[in-house]
């Protein structure tokens, strides 16, 4: 048996189907993007009661949600691809912080971001100050983490760990690239670099495309 991915093109579950790919383990990705309404968010339902995705399914049947979990432990089962620091490596407190700080404060927003009504209701004025103010707060925190990593040509150093698949992918979503390689100098030659990967030169057509206009 193969792995599962419930996911979508462009979202939470692309970093996770890019560490899938790097490590050459086969999987299957059932589409299924909750952003459309309740018929995607119900395809989700029987694996994750957040009907949120990414869902993982493992092959002894397991269900790992969250995408840094899902990213952490198969960094962590794979130890041979380098995809994360070892336990005892100085950088794994970092690893950790940082892994832990991208959906506490940047991808949550986006529950808020992608359907203000959730908070304001149907008044267009707050929708609007709603994304704008999410849309400030998520460069702020690019900002934040940029001003205290120091990297190498990734963000913990000179190997790639699933945290650069991460950033990439996050940072692509509001305010975009353009905003991001203004609030976060450092990291943006670091996304650069993980958008070039060779290993992934087939993979970011299919999954997340660099089409007209994508860096905002």
């Amino acid at each position: 048996m193969s792995f599962t991915v419930y996911g979508a093109a462009g979202s939470g579950s692309v970093p996770v189907e890019a560490a899938l790919t790097l490590l050459g383990i086969d999987h299957e990705v059932v589409e299924a993007p909750t952003w459309e309404g309740e018929a995607q968010r119900d395809r989700v339902a029987p694996v994750n009661p957040m009907r949120q995705i990414p869902a993982l399914i493992t092959p002894d049947g397991e269900t790992i949600t969250e995408s840094a979990a899902i990213l952490i432990w198969l960094a962590d089962n794979h130890p041979e691809a380098r995809l994360a620091p070892a336990p005892d490596d100085p950088r794994r407190a970092q690893f950790l912080r940082w892994m832990s700080f991208i959906p506490a404060a940047i991808y949550s927003m986006f529950w808020v971001r992608d359907e203000p009504s959730r908070l304001v209701g149907d008044d267009e004025a707050m929708q609007a100050i709603v994304r704008n103010r999410t849309a400030a707060r998520i460069a702020a925190c690019w900002a934040v983490m940029d001003a205290q990593v120091q990297p190498g040509d990734f963000i913990l150093g000179d190997h790639l760990t699933v945290l650069d698949l991460y950033v990439a992918v996050a940072s692509r979503w509001t305010p975009r690239r353009r905003r991001f390689h203004a609030e976060a100098p450092k990291m943006s030659q670091v996304v650069r670099r993980v958008d070039a990967l060779p290993e992934l030169a087939d993979f970011w057509p299919r999954r997340f495309p660099f089409e007209a206009g994508w860096e905002g």
